[in-house]
């Protein structure tokens, strides 16, 4: 994908944070957006802020825990767009506690946003990809799915399986016109540890500490990402330097990496 100008492009967790900054940046390239949410509110707002997009911009408020409710977004972002030809598959978010004390109930709605979500995501629009002379899947990951943090496993783990689920696309798609983009996060400056359920002031304090990239600057880097066909994009300093230690000392990154959480929050 060379150029996202005059493209359709579908953003699931559109109201805020990365996905919110992918669209406006998105917009401003020329590309036309369907936007999702499960957050109508917040949706309308990051509507509003795209008022003078040339690009045709619909919102769709949608839980991507439910299956049948991604692929009616798929059906009705082509039905409005005539086309779709990227899915950026990022709505995501946290639950913070210990693997023993998590329950049942947070584990899967953890699973079910950030895993089953992308699947259903990649799932709904592959169909409609296969469409168009070229397509795009984009995934949203983390530097989590590298080194992982203590008191936060669901997500951990989610991030691992999009990974996962990536490099399998690569692999069956290759030799085809639709890229695969698997995208590694670093520390942020959204609202999702905030956010998060279960996180103490103290976790919300050490994750304000590491997160140096605005959502503006992660969005610039996901969209060269996507117009180079980079099959991996980290996003920030601090994910590529925890990535690098992931790869050459695998063993000790997880151990220090897990004392430094463990630390930040009094354990």
């Amino acid at each position: 994908m060379t150029k996202v100008n005059n493209k359709v492009v579908a953003v699931t967790g559109a109201a805020s944070g990365i996905g919110r900054a992918l669209a406006v940046r998105l917009a401003a390239k020329g590309a036309s957006l369907a936007l999702s949410d499960i957050n109508e509110a917040g949706l309308r707002e990051t509507a509003e802020l795209l008022r003078d997009a040339k690009g045709k911009v619909t919102t769709h408020v949608v839980d991507v825990r439910s299956r049948d409710a991604v692929y009616a977004y798929a059906t009705e972002a082509e039905y409005q767009h005539g086309c779709v030809d990227v899915i950026i598959n990022n709505a995501g978010l946290s639950v913070w506690s210990t693997i023993e004390e998590i329950s049942y109930e947070d584990f899967e709605l953890v699973l079910n946003v950030n895993l089953w979500g992308v699947i259903y995501g990649t799932k709904a629009f592959l169909p409609l990809l296969r469409r168009r002379p070229e397509g795009h899947i984009v995934n949203i990951s983390s530097i989590n799915a590298m080194v992982p943090f203590a008191k936060n496993g669901p997500y951990n783990i989610s991030k691992y399986a999009v990974l996962g689920l990536c490099e399998t696309l690569v692999q069956e798609l290759q030799g085809e016109p639709i890229h695969v983009t698997c995208v590694h996060p670093g520390g942020i400056q959204t609202n999702i540890a905030h956010a998060a359920k279960g996180v103490t002031e103290a976790e919300a304090a050490f994750f304000g500490r590491i997160a140096r990239t605005s959502a503006d600057k992660a969005a610039k880097t996901i969209i060269s990402g996507i117009e180079g066909n980079k099959e991996r994009v980290y996003v920030g300093l601090d994910a590529k330097a925890m990535a690098t230690a992931k790869r050459l000392m695998p063993a000790l990154t997880v151990k220090v990496f897990g004392k430094l959480s463990r630390a930040s929050i009094g354990q």
